[in-house]
């Protein structure tokens, strides 16, 4: 093989390559990645110890997937706006590097083989899963983004979904306790994604996205901010409260939630640069680690240790 040979062939490796980086790109593997964390949790709370390999494999799997085609068909709805838009013009879409038409396929696959896993399982967590990716990907996306400044509080609900899809997954039912879980993440999303907001407002403003800071302003934001993370201290009781879990997640919630309080205030009362995009990151640790702090209570419960 002489070097211009070489070369070409390197140079196709790199651009199939930087393809597939592409696709992988569109599904939004770290935002996937998180509510797969939420679904696992909802899987393991439903059963006393842990739920069986098969429902935990085709559940994340089929879950994973269909979250994977909600971010896509995200990607393909909103390519005009993200091309705006400084935080989102790189995307795959926005600078025609993937045809949209192959996206929506690659959707569409996404989507149809995370159903049919899922109705493996049960028909329920199928249908919710659809419910959700359609919430998402059409209703929040198409209509709530460009319809209201509350759009993230009621499309919030799509997000919140997956906690209920893992429990379904295992039991094939809908249970309070299943109910309280989505209620976290649904409480926790508007200060999660305002914080953003604010951070990123002049660009919500040159894509004309009504956001709240677009049209409330910055400090009516800041403001909503820190209701809702007093509001989410309330309910990360209510876990507890209705015996759900005991006094190591009842711990580890306040901390975790007074934490985010604490950060609210700073925003609100002492704000500085660069602080709503640490609320930002705050928020999604916050998560995360409240998740695994039931998980960890579940099972320190599950193995008889007496509080």
């Amino acid at each position: 093989m002489d070097k211009s040979q070489w070369l070409d062939r390197l140079s196709s490796s790199t651009v199939t390559t930087a393809v597939w980086r592409d696709y992988l790109t569109m599904t939004k593997p770290k935002v996937v990645a998180m509510l797969l964390l939420t679904a696992l949790v909802g899987m393991c709370l439903a059963v006393p110890t842990v739920p069986t390999i098969n429902v935990v494999v085709l559940g994340l799997a089929g879950i994973g997937l269909q979250s994977a085609a909600a971010a896509v068909f995200n990607h393909v709805l909103d390519r005009r706006f993200d091309a705006q838009m400084a935080r989102t013009y790189h995307r795959p879409l926005a600078k025609g590097r993937i045809a949209t038409s192959k996206a929506v396929l690659f959707g569409c696959v996404l989507m149809v083989s995370g159903f049919l896993l899922l109705w493996q399982l049960n028909p329920l967590t199928a249908w919710l899963t659809m419910a959700s990716l359609v919430g998402y990907a059409v209703v929040y996306t198409v209509w709530l983004k460009h319809a209201t400044p509350q759009n993230i509080v009621i499309g919030g609900l799509a997000g919140a979904a997956p906690p209920l899809l893992g429990w379904t997954a295992v039991t094939g039912s809908v249970s309070p306790h299943a109910l309280l879980l989505v209620m976290l993440v649904f409480v926790w999303t508007p200060p999660h994604f305002w914080a953003l907001a604010i951070h990123r407002r002049d660009d919500y403003a040159k894509a004309g996205i009504p956001m709240l800071p677009v049209t409330h302003g910055i400090e009516y934001t800041k403001t909503m901010v820190l209701f809702y993370t007093l509001l989410l201290f309330a309910v990360g009781l209510l876990p507890w409260l209705t015996s759900m879990s005991g006094l190591v997640y009842l711990i580890g919630s306040c901390v975790l939630n007074l934490g985010f309080v604490g950060y609210a205030l700073k925003l609100k009362f002492f704000d500085s640069e660069g602080h709503a995009w640490a609320t930002f990151n705050y928020s999604i640790w916050h998560l995360l680690t409240l998740f695994v702090v039931l998980l960890v209570d579940h099972w320190w419960l599950g193995w008889g240790v007496e509080y």
